[in-house]
């Protein structure tokens, strides 16, 4: 399955759930990552100045790592495809004009969005009002 590309269909079937738990972004050298895996990251990039980690914010905290203030994570349940165009925007869109912080990560089924702890009940409301709109 390649997944939903036309937009409207996605907006209104973006469906945003707030996945349990904290996350935090962190990095660490990229020869190291086999150290690092037992933490259970559920992200991973390979930058230029090292490797970031997306990972549980209890974990980060038990290895010592230096990491970004917590964050939640709300899932969009749709299928979206990795060729879609126009979903990341219209949701950072639309918790731009919460004056919300969106780090968005698309994997292949879904998309996720790692929002303030403190803001994430407002995303959540903000995203399902941003599928209400488009059905």
């Amino acid at each position: 399955m390649s997944g939903i590309m036309d937009l409207s269909i996605l907006l209104a079937g973006l469906e945003p759930k707030l996945v349990d738990g904290e996350f935090v972004y962190a990095t660490v050298p990229p020869e190291m990552l086999n150290n690092y895996m037992p933490l259970r990251p559920i992200g991973l990039f390979f930058e230029a100045e090292g490797l970031t980690l997306i990972l549980p914010r209890e974990a980060a905290e038990r290895a010592g790592l230096a990491a970004s203030a917590p964050l939640r994570c709300i899932a969009m349940t749709v299928h979206s495809s990795l060729e879609a165009v126009g979903m990341t925007a219209a949701m950072a869109s639309a918790l731009t004009k919460e004056g919300i912080s969106a780090n968005v990560v698309a994997a292949y089924y879904h998309d996720h969005i790692f929002v303030p702890v403190a803001d994430a009940e407002r995303s959540v409301a903000a995203l399902k009002a941003l599928s209400t709109a488009s059905t």
